[in-house]
């Protein structure tokens, strides 16, 4: 895989209808700087603007991957970008004056020819690899969907996929090498779908833009000369159709025996393009659909911010440790002597987080409470606690250092036995509820496992230079 970014050298136009809507659209791919990733800009509407290729853009995933920023929005997006993974182009804008990409042939091969044709240009910016150091899963029971990916050197897929329907039976097929396989292997295998869908599916409003030129229809039911007469009409089919029982209609030739399965693979490929990161993994799928697909690119992506996010702070690998004191105090505003976290040892974004304040009688706090018998304040308990969420509610925060995390309420707040010197109090804090900058948390503390106090905790993130006078503000 190239250590450096690419782009393509000059502009590239294709022409066509639009799978599911039935639009015809004007496609051209243009050269972007590096770091700028991949984005379609929609040039037919006011100001153009741009829907970055990220899964954080879906809106829908029903027989394809929808992208919407505000009004603009682009239907069928997973072929194209499954193009641009196959050559490793890193930076391009698509300039689309519609709201679908040409279906093309219904494989990712016509753009591949027109990025060829264009060149591809080396970019001076190293990639930004996501390597997968540990297995990372998606399961949905229910529809038979698992989804591994594996830690490995290169990029790697397998797909399997089972209908449990006669015709296609079992499928199985692999991509091992992106630079030797996919053009020649994978990016010509077109999209499928089963004869006894087709009415449903034109009924639902897709496959509008469908034809026997730019699908495959696969017979798995008998019907009368009559039904197929209808179904013909309704899709604006002119020439004669063959229904030929456990085949595929009008007897097109498959371009590979297994063609259904590659083109899964295909649309794997261009869902996951929407984590924003060129992996470095086994990627194993059994049954994947674009619903799962952007599961698992969300949390690919996810893990991708955290690991940025921890590398961001914490420049000394330690076990067992997620930021320490120093990577902390670029975190949080909290100085002596009113820092109450000494390191994080568990942390998953937007999710949950673990930290650690190793209470000793050296502690301001102890000489006035109680003399005699040094207890901890609950209130320091509390605040300790509403620290290390503070933590995880500021990481998605670009510049944590110009913002606050300040209490705007504090419920159920329990105290089951006191913290002494020598305890090790060990917070736990997870994220119910998120909205914009608004949070909502629940906290617990333990010491040696036994449970010592736990609150709700709400917060708002403010900027640190606001007008701390105002009487509205929210309090720490």
């Amino acid at each position: 895989m190239n250590k450096h970014q690419q782009t393509i050298s000059k502009p590239a136009t294709l022409s066509g209808v639009g799978l599911h809507t039935g639009v015809t659209t004007q496609l051209t791919f243009t050269p972007a700087p590096a770091d700028s990733g991949i984005r379609f800009k929609r040039v037919d509407l006011p100001g153009g603007p741009e829907i970055p290729a990220l899964v954080d853009h879906v809106v829908e995933v029903a027989r394809g991957t929808t992208l919407s920023v505000g009004d603009a929005k682009v239907h069928t997006v997973e072929h194209v970008l499954a193009a641009l993974v196959g050559l490793q182009i890193d930076n391009v804008v698509i300039e689309v004056n519609n709201v679908e990409p040409p279906i093309c042939d219904g494989s990712s091969r016509p753009f591949v020819d027109a990025l060829v044709a264009a060149g591809l240009e080396p970019q001076e910016a190293e990639r930004d690899y996501f390597v997968v150091e540990e297995t990372i899963r998606h399961t949905n029971e229910a529809q038979g969907v698992d989804i591994v990916a594996l830690p490995t050197d290169d990029y790697r897929l397998t797909v399997m996929i089972d209908y449990q329907n006669p015709v296609l039976g079992s499928q199985h097929t692999g991509l091992f090498n992106l630079e030797k396989e996919f053009v020649s292997d994978f990016s010509d295998a077109r999209t499928f779908c089963f004869l006894h869908e087709v009415e449903t599916l034109h009924t639902q409003g897709l496959i509008r833009g469908g034809n026997l030129d730019n699908a495959i229809v696969i017979v798995d039911q008998d019907l009368t000369q009559a039904e197929v007469k209808r179904i013909t009409k309704k899709l604006g089919i002119q020439e004669s159709v063959v229904m030929v029982k456990n085949g595929v209609l009008n007897n097109r030739e498959l371009r590979h025996k297994n063609e259904p399965a590659r083109h899964k693979l295909l649309d794997l490929m261009g869902d996951l393009a929407l984590s924003g990161v060129t992996l470095k993994a086994q990627v194993l799928a059994a049954r994947p659909g674009h619903a799962a697909n952007v599961e698992f690119a969300r949390k690919i992506r996810k893990l991708h911010q955290q690991r940025r996010l921890v590398k961001k702070y914490q420049f000394d690998d330690k076990a067992g440790v997620v930021f320490d004191v120093n990577a902390l105090q670029s975190i949080l505003p909290h100085r002596y002597p009113f820092l109450l976290v000494d390191k994080i040892i568990e942390f998953v974004m937007d999710e949950r987080i673990t930290g650690v304040k190793s209470v000793t009688l050296n502690e301001w706090f102890f000489q006035g409470h109680f003399p005699g018998r040094p207890v901890m304040p609950g209130v320091l308990i509390i605040e300790a606690m509403a620290q290390t969420g503070g933590v995880l509610l500021l990481n998605g925060v670009e510049k944590p250092g110009e913002k606050l995390a300040m209490f705007t309420s504090i419920n159920n707040a329990k105290f089951r036995r006191p913290v002494v010197p020598g305890d090790q109090l060990v917070m736990e804090v997870v994220m119910k509820n998120r909205r914009s900058r608004l949070a909502l948390m629940n906290a617990r503390a333990f010491v040696d496992g036994e449970l010592v106090a736990e609150a709700d905790l709400s917060a708002a993130i403010v900027d640190r230079a606001a007008d701390n006078n105002r009487k509205d503000e929210p309090q720490s």
